[in-house]
């Protein structure tokens, strides 16, 4: 089955998008910032809305991972604002997508709550199906060197321009709409996260 957009809450009301990974400090906020941005030159603006978590509290209230932070700078984005917060389960009731960046992230969130709402960010990356390892998740580049945020930016534009495309069609016709060529749901293996990654 393709990857699908989860029907608005309210049809009238603004499409709210939240992307969860560990620590809200890499992944999550990058997805959110270049998501964000994708809407914006969509004319989506006022329809849909981009917000990001973690499931760890490690961070919170602090900016940015600095790597992450200077691949996006560099790409031409606004990285200045992020602030990191923890996910928790009112994100269920606020959010009509909830956007998870690893398998690990998937288990966490969905252990809080019902999964209806839930996606792999990466069902909506065109290449997600052709990689041979761990095609569904978005690497944590934490612990690596400058080259892994090179890495995950290019996998969440190409599926931030998936989405953005998708929300288009479901924003115009008042439906759900498929996206990319991904397909099926990830397996929901648990995991307590490493503190201080992500």
């Amino acid at each position: 089955m393709s990857a699908s957009l989860p029907a608005p809450r309210d049809p009238g009301g603004r499409y709210r998008i939240g992307v969860v990974c560990l620590g809200n400090i890499c992944r999550s906020p990058m997805a959110e910032v270049v998501l964000s941005d994708r809407v914006t030159r969509a004319g989506l603006d006022g329809r849909v809305e981009v917000v990001s978590s973690g499931t760890g509290d490690w961070h919170i209230g602090n900016p940015m991972d600095r790597r992450a932070a200077a691949v996006l700078t560099a790409h031409g984005y606004d990285a200045s604002r992020h602030r990191a917060q923890q996910f928790e389960a009112a994100w269920f009731d606020d959010c009509d997508l909830i956007l998870t960046m690893d398998a690990d992230n998937f288990a966490d969130v969905t252990a809080l709550g019902p999964g209806e709402r839930v996606r792999m960010f990466r069902e909506f990356d065109p290449r997600a199906d052709g990689e041979r390892h761990g095609g569904r998740d978005v690497p944590d580049p934490y612990y690596g060197g400058d080259e892994g945020f090179t890495t995950v930016l290019a996998m969440v534009e190409r599926t931030a321009d998936t989405l953005a495309a998708a929300l288009g069609e479901m924003v115009s016709t008042g439906s759900t709409s498929g996206a990319g060529s991904a397909s099926g749901r990830a397996s929901t293996g648990s995991s307590s996260g490493t503190a201080g990654a992500d």
